[in-house]
């Protein structure tokens, strides 16, 4: 085994215990997600010295650093409302350090990695919503992710009354009447009180995976990524049943027919009590892939 694959496999070791443990760390799982897409390397490409070596090549632990920084330059008092923290995160991360996104962010895969988004500054609706909270969670505020549909925000205080801000936005504060606009505007539907419940870091670090896939699929020459995706997806204690089936094709999409055959046959198993004929037709896809080798 190679240095590197020894590298993904304790990465990935971790991130396993960490998505399964009590109190899991979002900060840390994100973290590690990133690390699947590579090195941090500079913004512009330059000459490598073969005697810079890194402590931290994939910028966990400056990331770690980095949001502590952030946290200790909020503001200190005590008896702080919602409001106050919601409008302490927008002046320090919106207006002074220029978090935000536009459209052209979710064209990046950096926008899904938030060592990059640290970064940059720039990223999607989420991984700015992760921000906004661990920095936040590290100055003691009330905070948790909203994962409204189509559009990921942040809540402070009591999450049946709770002061809405869009970090996508800068922060700016999100009123009930805005947050059904979102809403209506992603599903058709009206903000429902539900959709108001504090997410889970699993819940949150699922949706990121969701988002890194679909980027993914829209590139069929970034079957790399998808398929890193997807492995962290089955590490989380639960994920979607089909994402095997996906990993599957994935396989062979990338010449692996042998082992994606494999995998098809798998989960064609697990599948034939309950939907027969979907499983006989991804038995004859595993047939096909296998032929493929001849």
């Amino acid at each position: 085994m190679s240095a590197q694959d020894s590298g993904t496999t304790e990465r990935r070791r971790q991130f396993a215990e960490e998505a399964r443990s009590e109190r899991p760390d979002l900060a840390l799982l994100c973290l590690l997600l990133g690390a699947e897409a590579g090195p941090v390397g500079p913004e512009e490409p330059r000459p490598v010295d073969p005697a810079e070596v890194s402590p931290d090549p994939y910028g966990i632990d400056a990331a770690q650093i980095e949001l502590d920084r952030l946290a200790g330059l909020l503001p200190y008092g005590p008896g702080k409302t919602p409001a106050d923290w919601a409008s302490a995160l927008a002046e320090l991360l919106g207006e002074r350090h220029e978090f935000g996104g536009s459209s052209a962010d979710y064209q990046r895969l950096e926008s899904s990695l938030l060592q990059q988004v640290l970064r940059r500054r720039r990223g999607l609706p989420i991984l700015l919503s992760v921000v906004w909270i661990e920095v936040a969670r590290r100055a003691g505020a009330p905070v948790y992710g909203v994962a409204l549909p189509g559009h990921f925000v942040v809540g402070f205080g009591d999450p049946a009354h709770p002061v809405l801000v869009d970090p996508f936005a800068g922060g700016a504060p999100l009123t009930g009447e805005d947050a059904d606009l979102l809403v209506t505007g992603a599903t058709g539907a009206r903000l429902e009180p539900s959709m108001l419940t504090p997410a889970r870091p699993l819940e949150i670090v699922l949706r990121i995976l969701n988002n890194i896939r679909a980027w993914a699929t829209a590139r069929p020459e970034r079957t790399d990524v998808a398929l890193w995706a997807v492995d962290l997806s089955l590490l989380l204690p639960s994920h979607p049943a089909r994402l095997r089936y996906e990993r599957a094709q994935l396989l062979v999409q990338r010449g692996e027919f042998q082992r994606g055959a494999a995998e098809m046959e798998e989960y064609a198993e697990v599948l034939g009590t309950i939907e027969p004929t979907t499983a006989e037709t991804i038995r004859h896809k595993a047939q096909a892939a296998r032929a493929l080798l001849n």
